[in-house]
């Protein structure tokens, strides 16, 4: 009677096995949406992700990618993938500060932090992040995969040259709606706005607001040269493309198959950072030939960044570990 007992054991066990191997090895096809256009950068990773994912999985996981917001904003991506309509978003390490449980992130957008890609990249990737990484997956429902692919660094145009801090008062602007560029530009005296992107040319040229801040290949894309003379070069706030992963379907997959989309990803990112310069590159040229560029030493970045001393000091200690801006600068 024992051997039946441990025979019918042993066959249920196996079928258990055999059955888990084949829900993590089954076909699939999975959606990574984002809120970039078909031409940028971001949805030529996507793509080259999908393509990479499919290869390395041996046909085992297809990602369809949405491409221009189609599956909405990044704050409701992340709601699709704590529910579990949406595998993967990929969109700036900035926006996890935006929902419940990602506020330790808002240090990813704190002005003139982070040097370049590469030393923005490091310092996310340290140890020191870590455990904030790890806290903020676990309060938000939503992992990061990899941290990986450069964005054009937020500049400056209005219709007249804004060189120092004083230059910044009473200024009708148009600013993302972070928490750190409220701050910023309420301390440099300035009248921050919320304007959706696709009406900010409009509201540009009937002066509804009289400056904004965004990337040079932004400007670029949507012609704010027509409406706009003076770009300045500040290059104030850094972002990097993050793939964000729902931890069901991460959780669901074979440790081949965990690798292979992580391996993509980093390719993907790698691609991101290259078209990023190239379009940098052309978008300045461009730029340069419709309006003027103000750049250093007559932009002075100095005293912008004197006046931003100690304006997210209660922040250190509170929404991210005491001494990790110290930690970073010194990276």
């Amino acid at each position: 009677m024992k051997k039946v007992l441990l025979a019918l054991l042993f066959v249920a066990l196996a079928t258990t096995l055999v059955f888990a191997q084949g829900q993590t090895d089954r076909a699939r096809t999975i959606k990574l949406g984002h809120i970039r256009d078909t031409e940028h950068p971001t949805h030529k990773g996507a793509l080259l992700f999908a393509e990479l994912v499919e290869e390395k999985t041996d046909g085992r996981i297809t990602v369809n990618v949405y491409p221009n917001s189609q599956l909405g904003g990044i704050q409701e991506m992340f709601v699709q993938m704590k529910t579990g309509d949406l595998e993967i978003a990929y969109g700036g390490i900035n926006t996890l500060a935006f929902i419940d449980g990602g506020e330790a992130f808002e240090i990813t957008a704190i002005p003139f932090l982070y040097r370049d890609y590469e030393h923005m990249r490091s310092a996310l990737l340290s140890d020191d992040f870590k455990p904030i990484v790890a806290e903020a997956e676990q309060a938000t429902g939503v992992k990061i995969l990899n941290i990986a692919g450069d964005t054009a660094p937020r500049g400056l145009t209005a219709n007249k040259k804004i060189l120092t801090p004083a230059d910044f008062r009473g200024l009708k602007i148009r600013t993302a709606a972070s928490e750190v560029v409220l701050r910023v530009m309420q301390r440099l005296g300035a009248l921050p706005q919320q304007i959706p992107l696709a009406d900010l040319y409009v509201s540009l040229r009937t002066g509804v607001v009289d400056a904004q801040e965004n990337g040079a290949i932004t400007v670029a894309n949507t012609s704010m040269y027509e409406v706009q003379d003076y770009y300045m070069q500040t290059d104030y706030i850094r972002d990097i493309e993050t793939f964000y992963v729902s931890p069901a379907f991460y959780n669901s997959l074979s440790d081949a198959d965990k690798q292979a989309i992580y391996d993509a990803s980093e390719e993907a990112g790698a691609l991101v950072t290259e078209l990023t310069n190239e379009q940098l590159d052309a978008a300045y040229k461009k730029l340069a030939e419709n309006m003027t560029v103000v750049t250093e030493p007559e932009l002075r970045l100095d005293l912008i960044r004197e006046a931003l001393e100690g304006v997210f000091a209660d922040w250190d200690g509170d929404k991210w570990p005491a001494g990790l801006l110290d930690k970073v600068r010194s990276m």
